[in-house]
């Protein structure tokens, strides 16, 4: 049960971060390596909140993604906003590059052995269940996070936003024609991906400390998240954030030798059998 807690902690950031980088696959066609790094970006925002204007956890879970989303607005309308019509490669290359400056800048100035971010008081302690003592910060952020992550895919899938959302991504031209500001419409989406990172960073800090590398190794994990589910597909990124992280930690416990490459053979199995995903569109000619 405990690793089954774990997998659940693990597969909750899997789920968000997976579901910003299929935001903006899905709707910007642009594959966001910078990803971890924003999601590094929305801890120390956190951090600075605190140290700086004495701002706890609660105000960060609202004012880092959307200092970090401002940020991803900026790169969105300066650099990406270029490459829409060129091939992934190039965006995918634009934003790993931005990644490694960011990292970069953040581990000269502040090193790479992390920095404290305590739990907040509302939240700590936890409850002994008689088989496992479940922490109160960790149930939140299971829930929280799968708040998060359904309320996204509802707006996005089921509502007149998500409609105009999708619609652009077809055919801007006719969605632009009835009145709609498509490049406001693909800024603030992209602004939206980043924000999810953030919200994550924010949500990882009490648990995995603020380090400038905690989205370096992650990102690698998450896209292999995104490819399973399918790219673009937000369903897919939720289901499958959640489902490989119990994996990853039942692997951990009855296979740890296999628990750090588990999911990349389920990835590499996906891509064989089906090479769009779990819940991707086909997109073999009929």
């Amino acid at each position: 049960m405990g690793q089954l807690l774990i997998g659940l902690i693990n597969g909750a950031f899997y789920a968000m971060l997976s579901l910003g980088l299929a935001v903006i696959f899905g709707l910007l066609n642009i594959i966001n390596f910078a990803h971890g790094a924003q999601y590094m970006l929305g801890a120390f925002v956190a951090y600075f909140a605190l140290q700086w204007a004495g701002l706890g956890y609660w105000w960060s879970l609202l004012l880092a993604p959307i200092a970090v989303g401002l940020f991803g607005i900026v790169l969105e309308r300066t650099m990406l906003k270029r490459l829409y019509h060129l091939d992934h490669l190039y965006g995918l290359l634009l934003t790993f590059g931005i990644a490694l400056i960011v990292q970069g800048v953040f581990r000269h100035e502040y090193g790479s052995s992390g920095l404290p971010y305590g739990i907040p008081s509302q939240l700590s302690g936890g409850y002994n269940l008689g088989f496992m003592f479940l922490p109160t910060y960790r149930a939140w952020v299971i829930v929280f996070s799968l708040a998060v992550c359904l309320a996204t895919w509802y707006v996005i899938e089921r509502t007149r936003l998500g409609s105009s959302l999708r619609a652009a991504t077809e055919n801007p031209a006719l969605v632009q024609a009835f009145g709609i500001n498509v490049p406001r419409m693909i800024t603030l989406t992209y602004g939206f991906g980043v924000a999810l990172a953030a919200l994550a960073g924010v949500l990882a800090a009490p648990i995995y400390q603020v380090n400038p590398l905690m989205g370096a190794d992650l990102i690698i994990v998450v896209f292999a998240v995104v490819v399973i589910g399918g790219l673009g597909s937000i369903m897919g990124s939720i289901v499958t954030g959640f489902a490989l992280g119990v994996v990853e930690g039942f692997t951990k416990f009855f296979y740890p030798e296999a628990s750090n490459t588990v999911i990349f053979v389920i990835m590499a199995v996906v891509l064989l059998v089906r090479p769009s995903g779990l819940f991707g569109r086909s997109t073999r000619a009929r």
